[in-house]
């Protein structure tokens, strides 16, 4: 595996175009990677925050800078694995080498997190830190290239759907195994910090099998054709930006993550203050969130074909928000009635990632045919740089909202007395602030006009895309 040098290279995988219809087994094998892309980013949303401020006594604000910034890291890392990645010449393409290797380095370094070399205290809290930050860095050398690949797979506005929906549901399994068990692993490896070290272990076996399973599955993809334009971040940012679509959904989409995240980071908090079941309900909060989600991903389907996928995310999100707002009612509900809101927010959460994504590379698809530049890593990168910092963003915001209401910290692996004012700013953290983000963020796609047509108009103007040769 080598980089080309230079500025601006040629990277054709193929002489021809990639097929218009994948075979399933392309459809599973890339679906896999989800794997491990839902369990980083599920994990460390759910459990790092808690962990923190419950296990290893941070303060709530101070954990969640520590959450905050190594995952912000990847606004500069994620562009740059882009580039990289466009710019690799190997018998395995440009994207397999990195699901190998990203996925692998990720899975070790995820267990090192939730090592616990240290005692409790400013050391621990350091070594946190840093261990998120090195496994931020390999998850964007995984996640870049595998986000670009489908723009690569197929030319077909349609199949990137079919597409999608595969890896969605993955993900939402991958969710639902990885984040519902997540409490469970602890409190069977005996809570505290063995608990968390057994945890480590577990995500870190996902991992690694949603890495392989990607590599080897997509083992007979086609490879399309794969150019690295822009010489520097600056550059790649004003391509990403030009492109006003894309431009549209990516703010959309990093300010619903911020608010998805926010979700996250407050289960183990809700279950434990608002719902009064720390041991069982952050597990049925997840059963409830990501198994619905299995169940509508052939209706969300059906619903892009008929609606379209703008309109269809649009009903999605507000699926989600007028959801997460019901919940602000949750200390005066019965608990049955708290777990059937918490599903239809996982409904709403399921058509939000089916159709962002698959809005994706149709941006991707119409800056190729506006443009004459097959550059999907430019694009992918920015677009998981943002995707990951209002990951990150969430349990920061989370973590910030539990400091100004005075949440007590803990060092002995329990959650301490917290006075009202604290479960109130729990309580809000988790219904109130996602509803608003998911649901404000809709403003910005009031301008997104990408559909199958003006794709179809612009592919017209510009049927033979040319790579850029250096010059």
């Amino acid at each position: 595996m080598d980089a080309v040098p230079g500025t601006r290279a040629d990277l054709s995988e193929s002489p021809s175009s990639p097929p218009t219809t994948l075979p399933r087994r392309v459809h599973a094998g890339y679906a896999l990677g989800s794997l491990a892309t839902g369990a980083f980013g599920t994990v460390p949303g759910l459990v790092l925050l808690p962990y923190l401020t419950d296990t290893l006594g941070v303060a709530a604000g101070l954990a969640a800078l520590l959450v905050l910034l190594p995952k912000a890291w990847d606004v500069l890392v994620n562009p740059v694995a882009g580039r990289i990645s466009d710019r690799t010449r190997s018998r395995w393409g440009a994207r397999r080498p990195y699901l190998l290797g990203g996925g692998l380095g990720l899975a070790v370094l995820f267990a090192a997190i939730f090592a616990a070399p240290f005692r409790p205290g400013p050391a621990a809290a350091g070594y946190v830190a840093l261990a998120f930050l090195l496994a931020a860095t390999a998850f964007a050398f995984f996640q870049v290239p595998y986000v670009a690949m489908p723009a690569e797979l197929t030319d077909d506005y349609t199949e990137r759907t079919r597409l999608m929906t595969w890896r969605v549901a993955v993900l939402a399994l991958a969710i639902l195994v990885s984040g519902a068990l997540a409490p469970v692993v602890v409190g069977a490896g005996g809570d505290g910090v063995v608990g968390h070290r057994w945890l480590g272990l577990f995500v870190a076996v996902l991992i690694a099998v949603g890495a392989v399973g990607a590599f080897l599955g997509t083992r007979s993809a086609p490879t399309g054709t794969v150019v690295a334009s822009e010489p520097s971040l600056r550059a790649q940012l004003a391509v990403a930006a030009a492109n006003r679509p894309f431009r549209l959904l990516l703010i959309c989409f990093v300010v619903q993550a911020a608010g998805i995240a926010t979700v996250l980071a407050g289960v183990n908090y809700f279950a434990e203050h608002v719902l009064r079941d720390p041991r069982t309900g952050a597990t049925l909060l997840f059963g409830c969130f990501v198994g619905p989600a299995l169940l509508v991903m052939p209706l969300w389907s059906r619903a892009g074909a008929r609606l379209g996928k703008p309109r269809a995310f649009t009903v999605a999100s507000l699926i989600f928000a007028g959801g997460a707002l019901a919940l602000a009612a949750a200390p005066v509900l019965p608990a049955p009635v708290v777990y059937l809101v918490v599903a239809a927010i996982g409904c709403g959460y399921a058509g939000q990632q089916v159709f962002g994504l698959a809005m994706l590379p149709d941006c991707i698809g119409y800056d190729t045919a506006r443009t004459g530049r097959r550059q999907a890593g430019v694009f992918t990168g920015v677009w998981t740089a943002g995707e990951t910092f209002g990951l990150a963003l969430g349990p920061g915001i989370y973590g910030l909202v539990l400091q100004l209401s005075g949440y007590v910290s803990s060092s002995t692996g329990q959650a301490a007395a917290q006075s009202g004012t604290a479960r109130a700013g729990v309580l809000v953290g988790f219904t109130v602030l996602p509803a608003l983000l998911v649901g404000l963020a809709l403003l910005t796609m009031r301008g997104y006009d990408l559909t199958p047509e003006r794709l179809a108009t612009a592919s017209d103007a510009n049927p033979h895309p040319q790579p850029t040769h250096p010059g």
